[in-house]
């Protein structure tokens, strides 16, 4: 039963009975929100509900709609961001919207540059306006840096102290720590309660029950474009979240498999990266990373942001721009992997961090998505196979349940959580004997994480090695036979399951003065590889 209409009030900001469509079909029906000045009222629901299409209309991103909007009793409608930004709403985006050629304080500060005589940047100001505000959030990022040359989750970081300087009344967050790691959760975290205290309204979406459970005043449930629950969480659990969210019960659980610890698929020996600085020298990034992953095992990677994690991923798949140190071996031969085509022939294959930058051709449909790491190994005399590609995409929707309207359908209108399954689809399409997933379920809902984390147990009951990175400490934990938690470039210590915890996996992730590693000077070891960029658009 739909919950029941809310009344006017003079809330910070208040939404009623928007209804939008697109190309004709309904996406929203007749929503009603609101949000308390000083309350934080979560959003939730599965990918596809209607959460961000709700988020866009109040915050000045689409404009043509039904229904009203209303800030303390006044109506509101907006042209553009501009206006919505005007009158003291602004947002934080799941999907980054930051220009990666541009340097941190230039994407914070975009159209509100500090100028000398009204004519000119002060670039000075600017520098030192961004460091204040970044600093103030804990951050340590360098305001010149350029934004593209950061990891996904320091342009998250980014995006955040964007919106903040914004100084909104209402503060927007859709999935804001879907890519930090445990640490900078806890700092958003203060800062949101801070906010709070100072009388900030903010809406803050996410797919994240614990964080839904430690920060909500209000819950708000919306479920196929409808509201079906609005209500304060002291009155909520966790379990009545999800049932209205899925319309079912789920239950997250690890199935008994055993890997087979006699067959080694993969053994890494001394790994090291160091990667080129742009005045010169390298700098180590990786350093005497160990151990060896086995027939249906599920290896977890863990650590702080900046860890190494992800490079320890790219460095054996080989989609690494600098200087690899170290010994790779799968299936008992040591394995020279300099380019991810060789990782493919070699049994591997990597899902990366960001399906929409490295994941996914976004304009392409599901079927040459599916196919494109299967076009070396299909083509005939250089020609692609159009019936096998059409077979290889069927396939993956029917197996990994994706929904869509046919494999001819562009990527980019799909839900997250359907455009993860074809990352992950055309990777199996290969066939894979060693799978490396990379934050396998960022920013996807929970009905879509359990079926990815089905997929994965059933992957290594079936014998595939599987690594996987995850800043979701839970993640981790459900997933995996051991861990391996890195520190600040090194490994840190390597837990069997019976030995793993988050406060085990934290002590071992936490930096130490003496754990950072030497600068990489006059490294000989093997010559730079001739790289492709980061995986996944070969």
């Amino acid at each position: 039963m739909l919950a029941t209409r809310l009344e006017p009030s003079d809330a910070a900001l208040e939404a009623r009975g928007i209804s939008k469509r697109f190309a004709g079909v309904p996406v929203l029906y007749d929503v009603d929100f609101s949000v308390a000045a000083g309350e934080v009222h979560a959003l939730v629901g599965e990918n596809g509900a209607g959460k961000s299409t709700l988020m866009k209309i109040v915050s000045g991103i689409l404009t043509e709609f039904d229904g009203t909007l209303f800030s303390r009793g006044r109506g509101l409608r907006f042209a553009s961001v501009r206006d919505a930004q005007a009158a003291g709403i602004a947002i934080i985006h799941q999907e980054l919207n930051l220009i990666p050629e541009m340097s941190v304080a230039e994407n914070i500060f975009l159209g509100r540059e500090p100028r000398i005589a009204g004519l000119f940047v002060d670039r000075r100001a600017l520098a030192r306006a961004a460091a204040d505000l970044l600093t103030g959030f804990g951050v340590a990022l360098d305001p010149e840096a350029r934004v593209g040359s950061l990891r996904v989750g320091e342009q998250q970081l980014v995006e955040i102290a964007k919106a903040l300087s914004l100084e909104a009344r209402v503060l927007i967050m859709d999935e804001p720590t879907s890519a930090l790691s445990p640490g900078e959760c806890e700092r958003l975290f203060g800062i949101i309660r801070k906010l709070a205290a100072s009388g900030v309204a903010i809406v803050y979406i996410s797919h994240r029950m614990d964080e839904v459970s430690l920060l909500a005043d209000r819950v708000t449930v919306m479920r196929d474009g409808r509201r079906v629950l609005t209500d304060a969480m002291a009155e909520l659990t966790p379990e009545r979240i999800i049932a209205n969210m899925v319309g079912r019960d789920l239950s997250l659980a690890t199935p008994p498999h055993t890997p087979d610890r006699s067959a080694e698929a993969l053994a890494v020996n001394g790994l090291g990266l160091s990667l080129p600085q742009a005045r010169g020298g390298w700098k180590r990034v990786l350093g005497d990373v160990s151990f060896n992953l086995h027939r249906g095992e599920i290896l977890g990677i863990a650590g702080l942001l900046g860890s190494g994690r992800t490079e320890i991923l790219e460095t054996i798949f080989g989609a690494f721009t600098g200087r690899r140190e170290g010994r790779i071996v799968v299936d008992g031969v040591e394995a020279r992997i300099d380019n991810p085509r060789q990782a493919i022939r070699h049994g591997l294959a990597l899902v990366t961090e960001d399906r929409k930058a490295t994941g996914l051709l976004l304009q392409s449909t599901i079927r040459d998505n599916v196919s494109l790491p299967s076009q070396p190994l299909q083509q005939r005399f250089g020609l692609r196979d159009d019936g096998l590609e059409t077979r290889l995409a069927r396939e993956a929707i029917a197996s990994l349940s994706v929904r869509c309207r046919s494999d001819e359908q562009v990527v980019a209108e799909l839900s997250g959580g359907n455009q993860q399954k074809v990352v992950i689809g055309k990777w199996l399409a290969i066939g894979p004997r060693i799978l490396l997933l990379d934050e396998p379920t960022r920013g996807i809902d929970i009905g879509a994480k359990k079926e990815i984390y089905d997929l994965i147990f059933r992957l290594a009951g079936q014998g595939m090695a599987i690594l996987v990175v995850s800043s979701e400490l839970p993640e981790l934990l459900l997933l995996s036979d051991r861990v391996l938690v890195m520190q600040e470039g090194r490994q840190a210590g390597l837990l069997e399951r019976r030995e793993a915890s988050e406060e085990a996996i934290m002590t071992l992730a936490s930096p130490r003065r003496s754990a950072a590693l030497p600068e990489a000077t006059g490294i000989p070891p093997l010559p730079p590889a001739p790289n492709m960029p980061p995986t996944s658009r070969q």
